[in-house]
């Protein structure tokens, strides 16, 4: 199912737009990080030379784009530099999952949350009003990469449990996963009243 796509979402700090072929010096330098490579990439892209990854991994994510599937670059707000990805997939019966990384020279600004916060915002509002009419949103991470609770939880989606050894890195090793979700009903993160002193 196509899905039309905003051409770009502003959130606190920072923009969502779709990728161009501009991004990709910027995503090979992304994909040099360990930690995106380890809990991020799949084992095929970490199978390719180094110097392949950036343009597979770069053209997926533009063919989807064209086919409608919600793959932003997460942007800086001033510049429209590349600072991060945040996406949709197994977009069905109005569910979805959602993967992202932040650049390692874009990290500790709160840019992870603030974009699943936008993302999941947009997904999660009734197609009538400009959203993609979601009713949940996924997201697990292995219980090995603790911030991830931390960018989930700020963003407003609840932990749902553990799921055993749900998740592999590019060596095969597996991984427990934490499961978080926010529903359509629930909350948004961005009306949270301060609580009082």
């Amino acid at each position: 199912m196509t899905h039309h796509l905003p051409a770009r979402l502003t959130g606190i700090g920072l923009t969502l737009r779709p990728f161009s072929s501009e991004d990709e010096p910027l995503v090979a330098r992304a994909l040099d990080d360990a930690e995106i490579v380890r809990w991020a990439t799949g084992a095929h892209l970490h199978r390719l030379p180094a110097g392949e990854r950036a343009a597979q991994w770069l053209g997926t994510r533009l063919a989807a784009w064209s086919d409608g599937v919600p793959h932003f670059a997460i942007a800086d707000l001033d510049t429209g530099d590349l600072t991060g990805y945040i996406g949709l997939r197994r977009i069905y019966n109005g569910n979805a999952e959602v993967g992202s990384w932040i650049a390692p020279w874009a990290r500790g600004r709160g840019l992870a949350a603030d974009a699943l916060v936008t993302a999941a915002g947009w997904a999660l509002t009734p197609t009538v009003h400009g959203g993609l009419g979601l009713h949940r949103i996924a997201l697990h991470h292995a219980t090995g990469n603790p911030a991830s609770c931390t960018v989930a939880a700020k963003a407003g989606l609840l932990l749902e449990g553990t799921m055993r050894q749900a998740t592999t890195d590019h060596t095969g090793t597996r991984y427990d996963s934490h499961l978080h979700a926010r529903l359509a009903t629930d909350p948004d993160p961005r009306e949270r009243v301060p609580a009082s002193s």
